[in-house]
């Protein structure tokens, strides 16, 4: 389905904890998560730290797709 959207011109990024799993199917712009029941968080933290790590994470994905690509990238978290 990302190839498909990313055919009609619209730039996908996928935030994945599975990073080898997103390169499989084809994703172009993959940000790596925390964790799979808590992709974007950690419960074990405070809310302070939970939205520095969600507000970084998700920086990282608009800047992504805002950038140009030649081939699947991984973005540095």
């Amino acid at each position: 389905m990302v190839k498909e959207i990313e055919k009609a011109g619209i730039a996908v990024v996928i935030m994945a904890n599975l990073v080898p799993v997103a390169t499989t199917v084809g994703a172009n712009r993959i940000v790596p998560t925390i964790s799979i029941p808590y992709p974007l968080g950690d419960p074990e933290t405070s809310k302070e730290e939970q939205w520095k790590l969600r507000y970084k994470r998700v920086g990282i994905a608009l800047d992504a797709l805002e950038t140009d690509i030649e081939e699947q990238t991984v973005f540095e978290v």
